[in-house]
């Protein structure tokens, strides 16, 4: 009986001990959730736009939003604000469900524009982005460059917008492969990659599919790996590429290699 008694003693002063280390595990977990950073993401959304650049992000973002209880968020936006927003190629419409705010924390995401890739129709890629640039949307992606507190994000021709607005002179970025020697000529360095970051505020994405790697690439990045990889696998897909830094040892360009021992 009296050895019943001390083993019995003994089990409870074990969970005495167990138990504060136990309820302390919730309310840790708790706390890092409550305490994880929150991404707000602003799709851009202007006349002409093209849908794939911004559906397919817009999507990537909401399954993180769900997978990790709400810490990321993300709205389809305009520069003229609440609207209704004609996409290109005659596509259907999305509203936009705020005026984009340039001083808001977070993430910028702007897309391409959907028409016809050369020529001077009214449905050309290279019209439907200077009628953007009438717009106010300049002005605001200027505001956005300038606050440290927001990564702007482009997916295909929609790199080529805050070129135009002579926001990426000698900075790295890619964009559809149709208009790489534009992006060149608007001063920035185009860079053969399917993602490219130019210091921690500036992603940019190629060709229109490239949208996906772009925004699986940011969740990676601000809510974690682990929902990323919830996001491939509902989706079925996974990122593409290695994300291209200005980082590391530089690749020998053995074109120009070859050259210069020619001439010598």
């Amino acid at each position: 009986m009296k050895k019943c008694w001390v083993l019995l003693m003994s089990l409870a002063l074990v969970l005495s001990l167990l138990a504060p280390v136990a309820n302390a595990q919730p309310s840790e977990n708790n706390d890092v959730l409550t305490k994880a950073k929150s991404t707000h993401v602003q799709i851009v959304l202007f006349d002409g736009f093209d849908l794939l650049d911004a559906l397919a992000p817009y999507e990537v973002f909401a399954a993180a939003g769900m997978y990790s209880g709400g810490a990321v968020t993300v709205e389809l936006v305009s520069a003229e604000g609440k609207r209704s927003v004609p996409s290109g190629m005659n596509g259907p419409a999305l509203e936009a469900q705020a005026a984009l705010d340039p001083n808001r924390s977070g993430i910028i995401l702007i897309p391409g524009a959907s028409g016809k890739p050369a020529g001077d129709t009214e449905d050309a890629i290279p019209n439907l982005l200077k009628q953007t640039m009438k717009t106010g949307l300049p002005d605001m992606m200027k505001q956005a460059f300038n606050n440290k507190e927001v990564t702007v994000a482009t997916v295909c021709g929609g790199t080529l917008l805050p070129a135009m607005a002579g926001l990426l002179k000698d900075r790295y970025a890619v964009t559809n492969h149709i208009g790489m020697a534009a992006l060149g000529a608007l001063g920035a360095i185009p860079i053969e990659a399917r993602v490219v970051e130019d210091g921690p505020r500036l992603v940019s994405g190629g060709g229109v599919t490239s949208g996906l790697d772009v925004a699986l690439y940011l969740v990676d990045r601000e809510a974690g790996p682990q929902i990323a990889n919830a996001v491939e696998k509902l989706f079925e897909y996974e990122k593409r590429g290695t994300v291209w830094r200005a980082e590391g040892i530089a690749p020998i360009d053995f074109n120009t290699s070859s050259k210069a021992t020619e001439e010598k």
